[in-house]
């Protein structure tokens, strides 16, 4: 088992910038890749960000490439998305997923934590 809380959303204003953690505990930390995901009301969860287990690769949603960046500490047993130049769109539940295999598919990750929520005023 993978437990993995995140920790960091909140209100901002569009333009502005929030940094999101994930903490995982249980098993090895580093065998897992993670992924960022959102969730907007009445939407499906959608893929944001990826990382693989070493950092060495990282994926994007288009909508979010060149603003958020993705990034993890094997030390910390975290994972981090810094998001930058936030849009009104970006207002969303985010959450962070781990599972050994990177993919972009939420039903392919095996944990997943209890999301934070992200609010984007215009």
């Amino acid at each position: 088992q993978v437990q993995l809380v995140e920790s960091g959303g909140g209100l901002v204003q569009a333009g502005g910038s929030l940094r999101l953690s994930c903490a995982a505990s249980g098993r090895t930390f580093s065998n897992y890749a993670m992924g960022w995901f959102r969730q907007a009301p009445g939407k499906e969860r959608e893929f944001v960000a990826a990382i693989t287990w070493s950092g060495g690769s990282t994926y994007y949603a288009d909508s979010v490439k060149g603003r958020f960046t993705i990034s993890r500490d094997n030390a910390k047993n975290t994972v981090y998305l810094q998001m930058n130049s936030l849009k009104p769109e970006d207002t969303a539940v985010y959450y962070c997923a781990a599972d050994r295999i990177l993919t972009t598919t939420p039903g392919a990750y095996a944990y997943w934590g209890q999301g934070t929520q992200v609010t984007v005023s215009s």
